[in-house]
């Protein structure tokens, strides 16, 4: 470490030594924690996971798609979070994506495969106790890999759409009633979809599709009976790969979270309130990002981000500041690397005491190094940064800048 940055961290232990009881009972008071990660075996090259009650008796299962071995694993919940052993259903040829719902109207949980290598989806039904039958396939596009379910033609039956990364588009399977499905159509989306979402974005009571291709997001407006428009795209980061649909700024429409493989961020684009979309905001996770999923996790009644980092081997979480905020993940974190370190401690006291420029994020009116958001960085941040540092308090969610006008 060079001599200047030594004697700038010497400054800022001293500030937190000085500054520790003012901020101690509040980092202790927000501290949460998960129990360390139990795995429960499945077949060989897992793919994708969906959780739903398959075997009626309340709890959610595991339905897990596995590409190497051609099967599915179903996991049976006991109750108490932990599973049975898997019960594997051999069928399909590669599978990549599976979705779980109630393809037949009888009130179970069926399964909608996507077959990368014989370019079709298999249907599996549920017959109740997580008993499914013979698998019936429905041709779809080239090396399918995404299935998505959900009424699309308002006829209250689930039907299907499925992201085809090889001929560039997407096929919309609409259900017979009866769990059996129509020949598909299929609507351009984009340069080599991998991920399709469908819901309502433009607020007009049916179902639209948001798909994550190598260049962009493209959006096909549903027509009304499950058809859909051109496809409209919109630009994210570097490789959209995964993307998601839910009300991200409170306004009561739905936005997408899209993860960008090679450019480790999240692109945030915000619904304009009739299904086309702002200028996309990204924001800096792990390395490789091929998920990501909107849901409240901190229990404050907005959607946050978890987002599963392939490169980096994580998974990187960010937290909604709630309407009329935005997602800034670099608070405490001046690098914007993910990490609160050495650096973003030197970072916080040049700011706060050596007159440095701060940097703030996209949408968000306050620098980095403002934790508290109180306008300026002063030693009250410096002690905040130098606690996730070195003293283990957890990183810097709780204080989140309001978004600039």
């Amino acid at each position: 470490m060079r001599g200047s940055d030594a004697f700038r961290l010497q400054a800022a232990v001293i500030a937190a030594a000085v500054g520790c009881a003012i901020l101690s009972a509040t980092v202790a008071a927000q501290d949460f924690c998960f129990e360390a990660a139990r795995s429960f075996a499945a077949g060989h090259g897992p793919r994708s996971v969906f959780a739903a009650d398959l075997d009626g008796d309340n709890d959610a299962d595991l339905a897990v798609a596995n590409q190497d071995d051609y099967s599915i694993s179903v996991l049976k919940n006991n109750g108490d979070g932990t599973f049975a052993a898997a019960e594997n259903i051999w069928a399909g040829d590669g599978f990549v994506s599976v979705f779980a719902a109630d393809l037949d109207g009888d009130d179970y949980a069926d399964l909608a495969v996507a077959n990368v290598s014989s370019e079709n989806v298999s249907v599996l039904k549920n017959s109740g106790g997580v008993s499914f039958g013979p698998e019936v396939k429905y041709a779809v596009g080239d090396y399918p890999q995404s299935v998505f379910a959900s009424d699309l033609d308002g006829d209250n039956d689930v039907d299907l759409a499925v992201a085809n990364l090889g001929s560039g588009n997407v096929s919309v399977l609409k259900n017979n009633g009866d769990g059996t499905f129509a020949a598909a159509l299929d609507y351009p989306a984009g340069w080599s979809p991998v991920s399709v979402f469908a819901a309502d974005l433009d607020g007009d009571d049916d179902a639209d599709l948001a798909v994550a291709n190598c260049y962009s997001v493209s959006v096909l407006k549903n027509n009304g009976d499950g058809t859909f428009a051109a496809a409209v795209d919109y630009a994210a980061g570097d490789g959209p790969y995964s993307v998601f649909a839910a009300d991200l700024d409170g306004d009561n429409d739905a936005d997408l979270a899209v993860a960008n493989v090679y450019s480790a961020n999240v692109s945030v684009l915000k619904n304009n309130g009739d299904g086309t979309l702002a200028t996309a905001a990204d924001y800096a996770v792990g390395d490789g990002p091929l998920s990501v999923f909107a849901a409240d996790l901190d229990g404050d009644d907005d959607a946050d981000l978890a987002v599963a980092n392939y490169g980096s081997a994580n998974v990187s979480v960010l937290i909604n500041c709630g309407a009329p905020y935005c997602l800034c993940p670099c608070h405490g974190d001046p690098q914007c690397d993910s990490v609160t370190k050495v650096h973003d401690v030197v970072r916080t006291v040049d700011v706060a005491f050596r007159g440095d420029s701060a940097v703030t994020d996209p949408l968000c009116s306050k620098e980095r190094t403002d934790v508290n958001c109180d306008g300026v960085t002063t030693v009250h941040d410096v002690v905040r940064v130098v606690n996730v540092a070195f003293r283990g308090a957890n990183p810097v969610t709780e204080f989140c800048d309001p978004c600039a006008p």
